[in-house]
């Protein structure tokens, strides 16, 4: 066993050693269960709240309603929390948990769940619900006869599995036995704009049934953990100024990517290797005259949306989503311009068609090929909000000060149909000078932490900017002086032009910061070489250690590095762990359960 790392505010020798009886020979849920007690007590504490006697959350005669969530990138996370937070103030007894942290055998016994969760990519559940989802599709599923449910599934309309998750959730449900409280709520990108009404209209359906039925002692207990609030957030993002912006790619890299330093002075932010830094982007100003050039349109015309009145270039340039193709847009325009054609891509059968042009197209694209006159206030309508972008930060606050932050940013710029094309955020972020204010937050990513325990080893596999995490990993366990070995596997395009961060990895070499280096550059040689292709030649290594409790991280892109490194992963467990396909599987989904197999993809 694993003794606790000490904590700042100790307590007396009598009380940890009554701590400790106490937790001897509990289960990890029931740890979980004492974890969410004492945190919902020390909020009760901050607050200044006389803390409640909390009924045990399986009490027979206690109805709850039990908020599950699985969340990738920190969205369902923070509906699930807001919805805990509501049914709290509402009298409601509710339990929030995490999906890799739901024991699966209380399932049969619940009576009301809310599940909360995001689709990946190209329908992929996230990291920390994927054991959920297919238990739930599995064999083992258990009838679901008494329980009520709701699903409010979280996506990208951008990508055609748009909420497939949360749809296979709720028809799976449903087969089960169990009855809907709720109809399926589909949020896109603009989360709140479903989720707040959906949730309203949700609670007020649970309420209905629990508000009746809980005792009142249990109704104002919380037993779940409530999150740490700053003064700044996604919805109160802070200024910070930019330091430093330096491109760290060669002149004649095909992609330019930059590094940039940010301070975060004054704001109260805090963050711990692992997570990501919230930019809050301006549309390119290129892009913004191409939109009101190819409609027509004046950028001076006053527009009012929502009780809001401001000229249309700036609803173009700071509120509106430019460079991502939706269905929502798509079918819009068609109408707008009576384009059958246009229209008939977005028939079922016409998927494949349909997921080509929002791979191919930006909405610019869209407008220049299919004409149709709108009106400004209409277009205003249509076009869902412009929403901020997440980056992996790159650096530690132990090695840069905790009111310093660093990220690196690859920008998106290329040409297609004969004109450029830019990324929102990328080209905003690359075009910052010194001095310069860039709306920021942090966004926690619990499970894309370093190991509690230090002497650990780490395997860290990232190509292309999905290497900054890494960085900040590095940095950390050199300045906190961890005993465990690192290996990083880079991969990128040139040796020469596109080494990122190449002395500072020479440099860790050198001192022992980090131990193997292992490099794919796929147009140096004549076959294409990636990452996934090293991980297969060192397969023997790299299952020993892993075996031997190292702990994997993979960070970079979802649809193509994730799932190529992933199946490497799979056929190194079945050459040199002599698994079976089904036992190599299990072996890895294990690791994720663990926490000892995590990604940051996207």
């Amino acid at each position: 066993m694993v003794a606790p790392e000490p904590l700042p505010v100790a307590l007396s020798a009598e009380k940890s050693a009554l701590l400790a009886r106490l937790a001897e020979g509990l289960a990890a849920e029931e740890l979980y269960w004492v974890a969410a007690w004492s945190a919902a007590r020390a909020g009760q504490a901050q607050r200044g709240v006389r803390p409640v006697d909390l009924a045990p959350v399986d009490a027979p005669d206690a109805p709850r309603l039990t908020i599950l969530y699985g969340s990738q990138t920190g969205n369902a996370r923070r509906v699930a929390e807001q919805l805990a937070s509501r049914s709290e103030s509402a009298g409601l007894p509710v339990r929030l948990v995490r999906a890799d942290g739901y024991p699966q055998r209380e399932l049969a016994k619940e009576t009301h769940l809310l599940v909360v969760i995001s689709t990946q990519g190209d329908g992929e559940p996230p990291d920390d619900a994927r054991g959920f989802v297919e238990f739930l599709a599995g064999k083992r599923a258990p009838r679901l006869a008494g329980l009520h449910y709701a699903v409010l599934g979280l996506g990208d309309s951008s990508y055609p599995q748009f909420c497939a998750i949360g749809r296979q959730l709720d028809e799976r449900l449903a087969q089960l036995g169990a009855v809907r409280f709720a109809p399926l709520g589909e949020a896109d990108v603009d989360v709140d704009a479903v989720a707040a009404p959906w949730s309203a209209g949700a609670l007020e359906q649970a309420r209905g049934v629990l508000g009746r039925a809980a005792p009142a002692a249990v109704r104002s207990a919380s037993v779940h953990a409530l999150p740490t609030r700053h003064a700044h957030s996604r919805e109160q993002p802070f200024a910070a100024t930019v330091l430093a912006n330096q491109r760290i790619v060669a002149r004649d890299s095909e992609r330019a990517v930059h590094h940039l330093e940010l301070s975060l002075e004054g704001s109260g932010l805090r963050y711990a290797p692992g997570d990501a830094i919230g930019i809050w982007p301006t549309n390119p100003p290129a892009l913004v005259a191409q939109w009101l050039e190819a409609l027509r349109l004046d950028g001076a015309q006053e527009v009012t949306h929502q009780d809001r009145t401001l000229p249309l270039a700036q609803w173009l340039s700071r509120e509106r989503e430019l460079t991502r193709l939706t269905r929502a847009f798509v079918a819009a325009h068609a109408a707008a311009g009576g384009h059958a054609d246009l229209a008939h891509v977005l028939r079922k059968e016409s998927a494949a068609p349909f997921a080509e042009l929002l791979a191919s197209h930006q909405p610019i694209d869209l407008l220049r090929r299919y004409r149709a006159d709108w009106h400004a206030g209409e277009l205003v309508a249509a076009l869902r909000p412009l929403t901020p972008r997440l980056y992996s930060i790159a650096s530690s606050p132990r090695a840069v000060g905790e009111e310093e932050v660093h990220l690196t940013v690859a920008r998106v710029e290329y040409a297609a149909f004969g004109v450029p094309h830019w990324g929102a955020a990328s080209a905003f972020l690359a075009a910052q000078e010194e001095d310069a204010r860039v709306p920021v937050f942090i966004e926690a990513n619990e499970r894309f932490r370093l190991p509690a325990d230090d002497a650990r080893d780490v395997i860290m596999i990232g190509p292309g900017t999905g290497v900054a995490p890494f960085r900040a990993f590095v940095q950390e366990r050199r300045e906190a002086g961890a005993r465990g070995r690192n290996w990083l596997v880079f991969g990128n395009r040139h040796f020469t032009r596109d080494f990122l961060y190449q002395v500072e990895w020479q440099e860790a070499l050198q001192s022992g910061a980090l131990h193997r280096l292992d490099l794919a550059f796929s147009r140096d040689a004549a076959g294409k070489v990636y990452v996934q292709d090293r991980l297969r030649e060192q397969g023997r290594e790299l299952y020993a250690w892993i075996e031997g409790g190292a702990h994997l991280y993979v960070c970079g892109d979802a649809n193509r590095m994730a799932k190529d490194v992933h199946a490497a992963l799979l056929d190194i467990a079945l050459a040199h762990g002599g698994h079976s396909p089904e036992s190599a599987r299990e072996w890895l989904a294990d690791l994720l359960t663990q926490g000892r197999y995590a990604r940051d993809v996207y």
